[in-house]
């Protein structure tokens, strides 16, 4: 029986600490060191994800945006959809950014822990990086979202103007007629379809680059890691149980007018899939059709709201994403001004429209943040050793936010509820 993807990087967790913890950083074998392997395996996993940054996002905002012109209620169902997505998933942010300010998992005793977690960037070149990017930098991230050359803004890593660009492609994708527009909604469905593969495909090898980032970490600094990791785990996941049993409570209360814990218990067959699957995407099938039959909502509404949840609202993925950039940047020992937490929060609420619903997506879009701030990309493989737990637990508040925003349109648009036959 071959085990599932989560219990393949759990063990490769526990393996590459052992590993890293007995081979240390000088050991080798017939002159190769081991630490160079972890170095490079670890490396090759990054830079495969990287790889599949830019056709994954595009595809992925693309389809979305132009799958909205599908129904003929587009303007209201669209505009309350969108509206209460953006509203949401700003709450999420902002939770997970008073969170990781108030705790500062990035600190131990006051001190930065980049030393702890083998960090190799120095402090003062990241600040150097970092010391640019403060309010007015505000108006130099809108001028990257309109870039001159959009190929060119691609290959740098300015990937805010890819955002824009697709979010401008895809909606005026809807405005052709159908003889045109048909055709390059199959072609961008198919690219979309080929990059979760890819994505899926890359996954399949995260237990070796899990095993190999984890075993690089334990090697230079022992298992001293585990507290500053631990702890940013925690703070994550108690943002994430904030905005999953305060702030959308309080929404499906006074919009909905439903009980939200009966609410959570119908669909709680779609959050457990989206726990153990890590996957909005996969999960779908089972969401809608709790929503339908459990909660009460139309198909009109399912068929629209919940599809375009699974690829643009991701109220816990833009949490995490936050307070990670936040964390790696305190671990740094780099303090980010207000200005600068502003375009944290901004790149982040751009950047969870075009995360694809599927295990570890939300890397790929932790690594634009960090590009975006001037914080090292390679930083992010820190995240790897509690990601997939954050990853289900992120997914869940993900499905559930759309299941939300469906029952609230619904109720919007005058429908009777389950629980008003109650």
């Amino acid at each position: 029986m071959k085990l599932q993807l989560h219990w393949q990087i759990a063990l490769a967790i526990l393996l590459g600490g052992l590993s890293g913890w007995l081979t240390g950083d000088s050991a080798s074998l017939f002159g190769i060191v081991f630490y160079d392997l972890y170095e490079f395996f670890g490396t090759l996993f990054l830079n495969a994800l990287k790889m599949l940054i830019v056709p994954l996002i595009a595809s992925s905002i693309i389809v979305g945006v132009a799958g909205l012109g599908s129904s003929a209620h587009i303007g209201r169902l669209g505009g309350k959809t969108l509206a209460f997505y953006a509203v949401t998933t700003l709450a999420a942010i902002l939770v997970g950014l008073a969170l990781v300010n108030l705790v500062r998992p990035g600190e131990l005793d006051g001190e930065p822990v980049r030393d702890i977690l083998a960090l190799e960037m120095g402090a003062a070149e990241v600040s150097e990086q970092v010391t640019d990017k403060g309010a007015g930098d505000i108006v130099a991230v809108l001028l990257r979202a309109v870039p001159s050359n959009i190929v060119a803004a691609a290959a740098e890593g300015q990937l805010l103007g890819v955002i824009v660009f697709c979010l401008l492609f895809g909606f005026f994708m809807t405005r052709l007629e159908h003889d045109f527009a048909e055709p390059l909604m199959s072609f961008w469905t198919g690219v979309f379809q080929v990059m979760m593969r890819m994505t899926e495909w890359v996954m399949l090898f995260a237990p070796i680059g899990v095993f190999a980032l984890v075993a690089r970490v334990v090697a230079r600094t022992g298992f001293d890691a585990a507290g500053p990791l631990l702890l940013f785990t925690g703070v994550v996941a108690l943002g994430l149980a904030v905005h999953a049993l305060i702030t959308l409570p309080l929404l499906l209360k006074g919009v909905a007018r439903l009980n939200p814990w009966r609410f959570m218990q119908n669909v709680s067959p779609a959050l457990l899939t989206a726990f153990s699957t890590a996957s909005s995407s996969a999960t779908l099938p089972i969401t809608m059709e709790h929503m339908e039959k459990k909660v009460g909502v139309s198909n009109k509404i399912c068929s629209f709201v919940l599809p375009l949840g699974a690829t643009v609202n991701m109220n816990g993925t833009a949490l995490y994403e936050c307070a990670s950039v936040m964390f790696i940047a305190q671990a740094y020992g780099v303090e980010l001004d207000f200005g600068t937490q502003l375009i944290v929060v901004f790149t982040a609420l751009l950047t969870s429209i075009g995360v694809a619903g599927i295990p570890a997506a939300s890397l790929v879009a932790i690594a634009i943040i960090l590009a975006a701030v001037g914080l090292p990309v390679e930083a992010i493989a820190v995240l790897f050793v509690f990601d997939r737990v954050l990853d289900m637990a992120r997914t869940s508040v993900n499905v559930l936010g759309d299941c939300s925003c469906a029952a609230i349109v619904a109720r919007l648009e005058g429908e009777t509820l389950a629980d008003d036959e109650q």
